[in-house]
């Protein structure tokens, strides 16, 4: 087993450790934790209680403090629910609040079982979304805004200027000058809270229907910053979707955020090396970014 993969076993099992050691602290019995998901946070099924932690491990490292970023997903996801909107809510086993537990920081969440694995289709998304947005117009919270693109895109290439061997000062020259000219392209009106991050992944198929999941990202915006993630079916779904002119900024900027995340994150994740190489690639090859 490589160093890297050693590492993130480790940090996997030390995940594990802390969410049962959490939950039990609080009166709940687990016998057979789950890991459902392994990636820049775990996500661990505390069977046979009704709960998922999601315990963030590699996220922190470009997300801090990450507490607050929790807090706002719990937050916002409690209002939701609120509103009988479908998402999946904190649990109610434990305090709906970021806890720690060696130097790690989790979640807790209803665990609701997936009756497939299969995707929603496009025009559900784009009719949920806007839903969604609907109810969390009146979500009476502060949220930063832009959170994603507008923390981890410095951090990730401070990251990178302190890592000095991954990628060259030209690359990085590049992706700085390429997020300081999109940047002003973006929309500072209409602005209101949005997902984050709501993609088909997003979105949990279950037997009380589709749920959304997963409010780490949330945040203050464009509504263009979630369309984004929909094909033009899943827009066509949302009433008065913005047109390409003001989602292309959006778009370009999710495509430098996503490179710049595994970029700064391929210590952690060395097998994402070749996916980051073509991308990088593939943004080198569209130098027209910086003349728009």
């Amino acid at each position: 087993m490589s160093s890297e993969n050693s590492n993130r076993t480790a940090l996997t099992a030390r995940a594990v450790a802390a969410a049962v050691s959490v939950v039990s602290a609080h009166g709940v019995k687990v016998d057979a934790p789950h890991v459902l998901n392994n990636a820049y946070s775990v996500r661990v099924y505390l069977h046979p209680a009704p709960i998922v932690a999601r315990v963030s491990t590699v996220t922190a490292l470009l997300r801090s403090p990450i507490e607050s970023w929790l807090a706002r997903e719990i937050s916002v996801a409690e209002f939701l629910a609120s509103c009988g909107s479908p998402v999946i809510a904190p649990s109610d086993r434990l305090p709906a609040i970021p806890h720690q537990h060696d130097g790690l920081f989790m979640t807790f969440w209803r665990y609701v079982q997936p009756v497939s694995d299969r995707l929603p289709d496009p025009q559900i998304i784009g009719r949920m979304l806007a839903e969604l947005h609907a109810l969390l117009h009146d979500y009476p919270g502060d949220l930063p805004l832009l959170a994603p693109p507008q923390n981890d895109i410095p951090r990730g290439l401070e990251r990178l200027k302190q890592a000095g061997d991954i990628l060259t000062t030209s690359d990085l020259t590049l992706l700085q000058e390429i997020y300081d000219r999109l940047l002003p392209q973006l929309a500072t009106d209409q602005l209101q809270p949005l997902h984050g991050d709501a993609n088909a992944l997003n979105l949990i198929p279950t037997a009380e229907g589709w749920l959304w999941n997963d409010f780490e990202d949330t945040c203050r915006g464009h509504i263009a910053w979630d369309l984004i993630n929909l094909d033009d079916e899943g827009r066509s779904a949302y009433p008065n979707a913005p047109d390409s002119s003001v989602l292309e900024p959006y778009i370009k900027m999710r495509q430098l955020h996503a490179i710049v995340w595994v970029y700064a994150l391929l210590p952690e994740f060395p097998d994402w090396a070749e996916y980051a190489k073509v991308m990088l690639n593939n943004l080198r090859d569209h130098k027209h970014y910086l003349n728009e």
